[in-house]
């Protein structure tokens, strides 16, 4: 997939958060995460969320303790995630909304809004390969939490006064039970949740997500911003005016 975002807008950002999690990382050297596989998975991680590591289907084995240790409760992962919110919280200050109804905000679910973390707990964190029925069940259990620092972004968002956009890879046949997760995390009042159709079926994110944004503003709707954990989220046509990448060294989606 060939990346359109404004890379200029979207990676100073990135690469801001990734600095933060430096002291963090050097901290772990003296666990079974050697100093040199410590160094080496944080390069890694670098790479893939400045987007310049692609079509990979697994954490590397010597980096799931690595990706273990940043991901739970205490790690640099919710530092970084509050820090982005924050950032965007920043940004929202300086639009001038219009009032008409037509000023919205994108946001994808998975990871971005609800954490899966307690599912990839059970599968090394991303070091088993994606499983489509086990993770399928997982989501049927309507157990995904809020990130606190998104729930945060999202209730101060609409209290600005933007539509709420959720635009996620889930199947339209999951609506009710992605409601009810959402609801119960404590996510209300977006305008708009938008979720693959029969005819979306078989199509990259990279397509599919594009094509849903370009509906939102054939609608008229000013994209003022987007957030996602992956790269397709935000990249391609229809692009937001600012889009805002989230840490994700779990899994990748093209």
């Amino acid at each position: 997939m060939a990346f359109t975002l404004k890379l200029a807008t979207v990676l100073p950002f990135v690469l801001f958060l990734l600095l933060l999690s430096t002291a963090a990382a050097n901290g772990l050297s003296k666990s079974k995460v050697g100093r040199h596989s410590v160094s080496r998975c944080l390069a890694w991680r670098l790479s893939v969320e400045t987007g310049s590591l692609r079509n990979w289907n697994v954490v590397p084995p010597k980096c799931v303790s690595y990706v273990e240790k940043y991901m739970m409760t205490n790690g640099q992962y919710w530092e970084d995630s509050k820090v982005a919110g924050l950032t965007i919280l920043d940004y929202v200050k300086t639009l001038n909304l219009s009032g008409d109804g037509k000023d919205a905000w994108v946001f994808d679910i998975d990871e971005t809004l609800l954490s899966n973390i307690p599912y990839y707990q059970q599968h090394e964190f991303g070091g088993e390969a994606f499983n489509t029925k086990t993770f399928d069940a997982w989501v049927l259990e309507m157990k995904s939490p809020a990130l606190p620092s998104s729930l945060l972004l999202y209730n101060g968002l609409l209290a600005r006064g933007f539509k709420i956009m959720l635009l996620t890879g889930r199947d339209e046949s999951h609506r009710n039970i992605t409601v009810h997760n959402l609801s119960q995390a404590g996510y209300k009042g977006w305008s708009a949740l938008l979720l693959r159709g029969e005819s979306d079926q078989g199509t990259s994110a990279g397509v599919y997500k594009p094509k849903k944004r370009g509906e939102l503003v054939k609608k008229g709707y000013r994209l003022w911003g987007s957030v996602g954990d992956q790269w397709s989220d935000l990249s391609g046509p229809h692009e937001a005016s600012r889009s805002f990448k989230l840490p994700n060294p779990m899994y990748y989606i093209s």
